[in-house]
């Protein structure tokens, strides 16, 4: 290994025999990146965009921020590194930032800590080379060196190795993150022979980099993928995003560009943005959104809107009932304090965690900051969000943060906003991804939601907020078993009923079908349209009276409970529908391929085993899904007459009443002519407006007994409360 020649602005003595041949110390290094000087031009223009990045022993320690457009950048940047052995130099390397495509390198040079004095301030110039072109001048870097020794010895190295990295992020402590959700690409420039594209798209801030998957043949790409990106920078900075054609074999072809200037977007915001693609067709719509300060700028509690008096009557009187008819899309206003966790599960080998909090309203997402090495981490952070719709549920989920990979998941929670009690500061037992048990750990919020009523109910009656980035459904024969169940369960009312109807008929029970005889011809003699709403109406009536009287008929599916357990334990194991190929016995093959022969048309049989075993398992989550969506409109139907939601139990009650009077004062056929007057002119009146249904859009605000268990608040067990255990074990 060759090494560069260093050139010292001041002398640096000896080459510094007092250092013990072995070196059994411990020693850190500060530097100060002080410039550069006559940098290599990388760009067009005659200049370069560099940043420096400093590795020991391979790994990279600390990067320096980009200065733009300039050949003797002035940096003024510091950071401290351990160092284990003194022979082993820094070895340094100076970019050329470059948007969209690889940086450019400018030069490189090792820095020797074998000629440094111990404690002494030496600055050092740095001359840069490049290994293929030695003769080229490339500049130089000027740095202010201390070299100091510790006292821990080398059995402690271990240890200081795992501070390495803490030591190495917080030199340059990001002021915030920004949340960028990938949704779609429209009309975008078809690059290839049969005038499609499979794009893909490339983010970009400063020097971290994203790749979203490739969508094959499409025009209008639907991506849905979520990235987070540090923010280093006090005034922001520009999010670089190209877009790429795949193409196999030979060089991607490039699409178009844009670049969204995060300076202009308000901070604690999810900003939906169209951005139309530069030197391409077609253009972008993302969510971005700036949060999470870090902790030496967080948010201040007593800075809080709904405690200054004068700020909270504001709110209330924006959301008052004289201003009901005022931005019907402004429902309400919520607020989360993120105040802290405690007994959170160790993610790391140290057996410590990096935890930080995402805040999600629907799409709506806000993230705190990183509190590291800590499993009882406290935030303290105000989050405000205006409120859509009020049946909207905040999910607050806990993860680990880990600069090489995703971050890990710790914990989540569920909480309906029609379920919270205003001002009141409480611990929500973590639960599992699939919300269905409890994890390691609480969380503890205090959450305030102001709305007004009416704009809430009318927005019941409208579509449902699309939520960008879900889960997609994956096949898992526990799942397919629940909602078979669930359906099953849904189909026997009606089964029951009509088995009921038609032992009246059969007087198997003579009083019986007598009494049902005689409401027959009452009905029959008396029946009004009107009734038929009015019946509804006794039946919501009737079922309030069992609650307020303690007859609660109101259960938890005990099925849906044990279900979703047993799928919480079966998820490891299925990940995929069926065992991987190499594990089949040949018996177990063939039979499973004659199987798939039985079940798929005779043109596929042209195609690979694998496409047919594809081909096979799509159907099954097409059933899947029908038999959820099957039984979720019956379980809703009933929770809505089981006041599981009293809202919407009420806003249904109003909603009858006026049906019942409406049918009973207004003849039919005007009902009938006003209905379809409104059907046929609707599209010439609002040309872009949804079409949508009612009934469904209030159905489908109604939960599930499935996702009532998910948002059943789980009981904090006082045997292991992390206080109690504190008092119990004080040391």
């Amino acid at each position: 290994m060759e090494w560069n020649i260093l050139e010292k602005t001041s002398s640096v003595g000896a080459s510094n025999a007092d250092f013990p041949s072995e070196d059994p110390g411990m020693y850190q290094l500060d530097i100060t990146l002080r410039r550069g000087q006559n940098l290599a031009a990388r760009d067009r223009g005659g200049t370069s965009d560099p940043y420096v990045k400093f590795k020991l022993g391979g790994k990279e320690v600390f990067r320096s921020k980009t200065i733009h457009k300039n050949l003797n950048p002035v940096w003024e940047e510091k950071t401290s590194i351990l160092i284990d052995n003194l022979r082993e130099p820094i070895y340094i390397k100076v970019f050329d930032y470059d948007f969209g495509l690889q940086d450019d390198f400018i030069g490189s040079a090792f820095l020797d800590l074998t000629s440094l004095e111990l404690n002494r301030q030496t600055d050092v110039t740095l001359s840069l080379k490049d290994p293929h072109y030695p003769d080229h001048d490339l500049g130089s870097i000027l740095l202010s060196v201390l070299l100091a020794p510790r006292e821990e010895q080398r059995e402690a190295f271990q240890t200081q190795s795992l501070r390495l990295s803490d030591l190495h992020r917080k030199s340059q402590l990001w002021r915030g993150i920004v949340s960028v959700t990938l949704i779609e690409g429209r009309e975008l420039k078809a690059m290839d022979a049969n005038g499609l594209s499979d794009p893909y798209v490339k983010f970009r801030l400063g020097h971290q980099k994203y790749k979203s998957k490739i969508v094959p043949k499409t025009l209008n790409p639907q991506w849905r993928e979520q990235f987070d990106f540090h923010l280093y920078e006090e005034r922001g900075g520009i999010i670089d995003i190209t877009v790429w054609d795949k193409d196999a074999g030979k060089k991607d072809d490039f699409i178009g560009r844009c670049q969204v200037d995060l300076s202009t977007l308000s901070k604690e915001q999810t900003h939906k943005l169209e951005m139309p693609l530069e030197e391409g067709e077609g253009y972008l719509v993302l969510l971005v959104t700036l949060t999470a300060s870090a902790a030496v700028t967080i948010s201040d509690l007593s800075v809080n809107s709904l405690e200054d008096p004068k700020e909270r009557e504001e709110i209330l009187k924006r959301y008052s009932p004289m201003r009901m008819f005022h931005n019907m899309k402004d429902v309400g206003f919520l607020q989360v304090k993120v105040i802290r966790a405690e007994a959170l599960m160790a993610a790391d080998v140290t057996g410590k965690s990096d935890p930080f909090c995402v805040v999600e309203l629907n799409n709506d997402r806000l993230l705190t900051h990183t509190i590291y090495k800590n499993l009882n981490p406290e935030w303290n952070k105000i989050f405000t969000f205006n409120i859509k719709d009020i049946h909207s549920v905040l999910e607050v989920t806990v993860y680990d943060e880990d600069r090489d990979r995703s971050a890990d998941f710790l914990g989540k929670v569920a909480i309906p906003l029609l379920s919270i009690q205003n001002g009141e500061q409480k611990a929500y037992v973590l639960k599992n991804k699939q919300l269905t048990g409890p994890t390691k750990g609480v969380i503890y919020l205090e959450i305030d939601v102001i709305f007004n009523a009416v704009k809430a109910s009318i927005r019941t009656l409208m579509p449902k907020e699309q939520k960008y980035i879900e889960e997609e459904n994956r096949l898992s024969k526990q799942l397919l078993l629940r909602n078979f169940i669930r359906m099953k369960r849904c189909v026997m009312v009606l089964i029951n009923a009509a088995y009921y109807i038609n032992s009246c008929f059969d007087w198997d029970s003579p009083p019986r079908s007598l009494a049902a005889f005689l409401l027959f011809l009452f009905v029959v003699w008396n029946f009004e349209l009107y009734m038929i709403p009015l019946a509804l109406l006794l039946l919501l009536a009737w079922n309030y009276f069992l609650i307020i009287s303690g007859k609660d008929n109101r259960q938890h599916d005990t099925v849906v409970e044990d279900m979703l357990e047993d799928e919480e334990e079966e998820d490891d194991r299925d990940d995929k529908m069926f065992v991987d190929i190499q594990l089949l016995s040949d018996r177990d093959f063939r039979y499973l391929e004659t199987l798939l022969r039985a079940f798929c048309y005779q043109d596929s049989e042209k195609k690979g085993f694998m496409n047919k075993l594809y081909a096979i398992q799509e159907v099954c989550v097409s059933v899947q899904n029908v038999l959820d969506e099957v039984a979720s409109f019956g379980e809703r139907v009933k929770n809505t007459f089981n006041w599981t939601v009293p809202f919407l139990s009420w806003l249904a009650i109003v909603a009858l009443c006026v049906f019942t009077i409406i049918l009973y004062f207004i003849p039919l056929r005007y009902i009938v002519l006003v209905w379809g007057i409104n059907k046929f002119t609707k599209k010439l009146r609002s040309p872009y407006a949804i079409d949508n249904n009612e009934l469904l859009d209030f159905l489908s605000r109604v939960p599930s007994d499935v996702q009532v268990v998910q948002y059943h608040e789980l009981k904090q067990d006082p045997s292991h409360s992390p206080s109690k255990r504190k008092k119990n074990n004080p040391g």
